[in-house]
């Protein structure tokens, strides 16, 4: 397989699990317990919470690059008990597998090339395929529905 998936890094994150609820709340952001299996998509572990566990909603910067149009922020869930996910190269996460998703394209310039929507169960293909462009340096994968950055592929 030509792509690996990357989560986002848990230590930016770390410092939240000790804050309390007012101080989060002063941030932006929310301590929440997780009530429906599959409801709440951990960008570090790139696994879904299950029912009962505790997270972080937080808005996150995922496309930080001042000299792109594109930069972009957003909501993003981190379980407090996440570990940093390493998926082998060719891997599709099931938190990903099971949804449907906004795939953008990028150039080394962060400008978007392409962008589809595809099912999470054709993601391998549609990343393998988009990989063989040399243009293409990596890929962000977005919830369709709510748009809400779920993680990054780049070529494996």
């Amino acid at each position: 397989m030509s792509f690996r998936i990357h989560g986002l890094p848990l230590s930016p994150f770390r410092p939240l699990f000790g804050m309390d609820d007012a101080a989060l709340t002063a941030i932006g952001a929310r301590r929440m317990i997780a009530d429906a299996p599959h409801a709440a998509p951990c960008r570090v572990s790139l696994a879904d919470a299950g029912p009962g566990e505790r997270l972080i909603l937080l808005n996150h910067r995922h496309l930080d690059a001042p000299e792109s149009p594109y930069r972009s922020e957003g909501p993003v869930f981190v379980r407090e008990a996440a570990v940093e996910a390493a998926p082998p190269s060719g891997e599709i996460p099931d938190m990903l597998g099971r949804r449907l998703l906004s795939v953008r394209a990028y150039d080394a310039g962060w400008m978007m090339t392409d962008a589809d929507v595809v099912e999470g169960r054709d993601l391998a293909g549609r990343l393998d395929a988009w990989f063989t462009d040399p243009a293409v340096s990596r890929i962000h994968l977005h919830t369709a529905r709510r748009g809400c950055f779920m993680a990054a592929a780049e070529r494996a």
